[in-house]
């Protein structure tokens, strides 16, 4: 078939001109385009990817501080640390290579299932090895180090462990530290803290958290493309915590001790014991300096080894300290126990009597034996001494030297009687104001309050238990009780300690101390906890000094006559009260509280043994024996200077075993009960461990 001319014209080839000049345009626009990205690449965005290649290849980790050391006032170590080497394991690492968790069981002692037991609960990031296994061999490190290879993502690690070189001496006092929770770090997490850092949970431990944390410090490692550190590119040391001084003299501390657990064992196994239940003795002792509220001691029985936390406590041990049958060694009963006083609290309302007029020293009151309510019908309407004894006409001196009951039960009547003149609460005020019936607030977690018995009180419990506490009146019966000790009023024995140190210092009442200060590892003072005045106590002159001898006889010849019969009061003049409190079903608690040298007090004791008996018979010895003990062992004034470092604890630089070394520890091992963790810091190179 033929085309026309016009056809042929119409498709004309472009000419090879033209298609040459296109083709160098497309080129030419292709090379300015790409020339563009690479300048903006290489020259433009090159920092922001310099920065992200960098950040691939760095990871930042913190290096927890060496916890600072606690020491008594004479800078005796009762906390310290200890280097141990442990074994960590990347969880990224166990990821990639599944054989290393198999091969790293079977060398260090463990299951498979217990690695992965800790991998899994671990709060670290996937970068930061999870402790497996604390306190391995030097022969096992080695070999770790030296089989790197074999062994990928596993890290040997110099770690700070607590150490007690003590022992359970002061073990409620000081407590224990375990790795911060997830729940704590919900809170805590602004403050610093990060997954297994340590934190206090117990004793001062947990009250001067933030001055034995010490400040952390930051490691920059190196990784490769695989993920495998492989090099430290900078450091910020960590600074150590600092060293908590204590108002405890460590040498008086285990005599309380050692003489409250001979106590116990000789009331549970003499024939002439009133103990009903064996199993239910308990109790505490307190040494108080009167004139500024230290405690020198502070002994609770039973107790425990706090050790028990290091480097974890395993559930199976949590849920013996805290089974019933155990009698509960993680309570502070100095603090937290809470007994009815029995007549130790005649301190209350015997300065009650005097201040407010109802007495004078001179006062008269006939005791038959027994105290009758007038018109009384219903209830009950006779109270008799708790020895049926009737000593005639008394004063106040005698009324507290041989504690008689009945001179205390008119007086409890008498208020009653007279509320228009003295109000409904002459001797719940006073009690208030030596302390009873709120926490003394001394640094220590959990104390407890107690309660002082009144109508408010009653009807304040009866409102929430109504069942528990069916009464919500008050008559002159309930006022009689609680004039003499009895009824729902509690008090702790550090209460007790206070109170009377209170009265024997002539009315100024102290905050307790337990914590003296801060100190460096060069033993200079650097943070000073002053002593606290909470308030005065006005007892007129004459009335305390009547109140005193009335102290003074009751260890003469009044209650605890007997018991301190041979003591050389003339060189080491005493005064004193005991205390039986009546317990339904079971023996008497028994309370003794003294002081002394009476007209220049040095010391305060109190002490409290549940179902003890008589105050004299189970109290009292303890308190004397504590006496005989510091009167050839005086405590001394609070000494700074250098720790004095025990076996076990450490003071000096460590350096870690092998680098790279990725920061932090915690491991879980057997599961511990919720709550309850690791007591295990990291030690950074030349980091000063406490």
């Amino acid at each position: 078939m033929q085309t026309s001319p016009e056809s042929s014209s119409s498709k004309r080839p472009i000419s090879f001109k033209l298609r040459s000049r296109l083709m160098g345009f497309v080129a030419t626009a292709l090379f300015i385009a790409l020339f563009a990205r690479l300048y903006a690449l290489q020259v433009l965005t090159a920092p922001v990817y310099k920065a992200e290649a960098t950040a691939n290849q760095v990871r930042t980790v913190s290096v927890p501080a060496p916890r600072g050391l606690i020491l008594d006032r004479s800078e005796k170590v009762m906390v310290g640390n200890q280097v141990v080497k442990t074994l960590a394991l990347s969880a990224r690492e166990a990821y990639l290579h599944p054989n290393v968790v198999k091969s790293v069981a079977r060398l260090v002692g463990l299951t498979p299932a217990q690695v992965k037991s800790a991998l899994v609960n671990s709060q670290y990031n996937i970068y930061q090895p999870t402790p497996i296994k604390y306190n391995i061999s030097t022969s096992q490190a080695i070999y770790f180090q030296e089989h790197q290879k074999q062994y990928p993502g596993v890290t040997v690690e110099l770690t700070t462990q607590r150490t007690y070189p003590m022992g359970s001496t002061a073990a409620q006092v000081l407590g224990y530290v375990g790795q911060v929770s997830a729940a704590q770090l919900k809170t805590l997490a602004k403050q610093g803290y990060q997954a297994g850092d340590q934190i206090g949970e117990a004793g001062v431990e947990a009250t001067y958290q933030n001055y034995l944390r010490g400040r952390s410090g930051v490691q920059k490692l190196q990784v490769n493309a695989q993920g495998n550190v492989v090099g430290v590119l900078g450091e910020t040391k960590p600074v150590p915590g600092g060293n908590l001084q204590l108002t405890l003299d460590a040498t008086l501390q285990k005599e309380a001790e050692k003489v409250l657990a001979q106590q116990i064992y000789h009331l549970a196994h003499s024939p002439n014991s009133f103990v009903i239940n064996p199993s239910r003795l308990a109790g505490s002792i307190v040494v108080e300096n009167p004139n500024n509220g230290s405690i020198y001691a502070m002994a609770s029985y039973p107790t425990y080894n706090p050790s028990e936390w290091v480097p974890y406590i395993s559930s199976a041990n949590y849920a013996a300290l805290t089974s019933p049958t155990s009698n509960q060694p993680l309570v502070n009963r100095a603090i937290q126990g809470e007994y009815t006083p029995g007549s130790t609290f005649k301190l209350a309302t015997a300065s009650a009597a005097l201040k407010d007029g109802l007495i004078t020293p001179y006062t008269i009151i006939h005791d038959p034996g027994y105290f009758k309510v007038p018109n009384c019908n219903v209830g009950k309407c006779t109270f008799h001494n708790s020895g049926y004894e009737a000593l005639g006409n008394i004063n106040i001196v005698t009324a507290i030297a041989d504690s008689d009951d009945v001179f205390f039960y008119t007086l409890g009547y008498n208020f009653y009687m007279n509320q228009n003149q003295f109000g409904p609460t002459p001797i719940q005020n006073m009690a208030s104001s030596y302390g009873f019936g709120k926490p003394t607030g001394i640094a220590l977690p959990g104390e407890s309050a107690g309660i002082v018995d009144s109508l408010t009180e009653r009807q304040y419990l009866h409102k929430l238990y109504p069942s528990a506490f069916p009464y919500d009146t008050w008559y002159a019966g309930d006022n009689i009780e609680m004039a003499f000790g009895q009824g729902m009023t509690l008090i702790t024995p550090l209460q007790l300690a206070n109170a009377y140190a209170t009265f024997a210092n002539g009315g100024t009442r102290y905050v307790p101390r337990i914590a003296n200060g801060i100190v460096n590892d060069q033993g200079k003072l650097v943070k000073y906890f002053p002593p606290k005045v909470v308030t005065h106590v006005i007892v007129p002159p004459v009335d305390r000094a009547a109140m005193i001898r009335g102290f003074e006889g009751a260890i003469q010849y009044g209650t605890g006559g007997q018991t301190f019969a041979g003591f050389p009061l003339s060189q080491f003049p005493l005064a004193g009260k005991t205390g039986t409190a009546s317990v339904v079903g079971q023996a008497p608690d028994s309370l003794f509280v003294a002081w002394g040298p009476v007209n220049n007090p040095k010391y305060v004791i109190s002490a409290v043994v549940t179902g003890g008996g008589f105050g004299a018979v189970g109290a009292a010895p303890m308190v004397r024996s504590l006496f005989t003990y510091l009167m050839s062992h005086p405590v001394k004034p609070v000494t700074y200077g250098v720790p004095h470092l025990s076996a076990g604890s450490t003071g000096v630089r460590t350096s870690l075993i092998v680098t790279p070394k990725p920061a932090k520890v915690g491991t879980k091992g057997t599961k511990p009960a919720k709550g309850v963790t690791s007591s295990t810091t990291k030690t950074s190179p030349s980091a000063t461990a406490g």
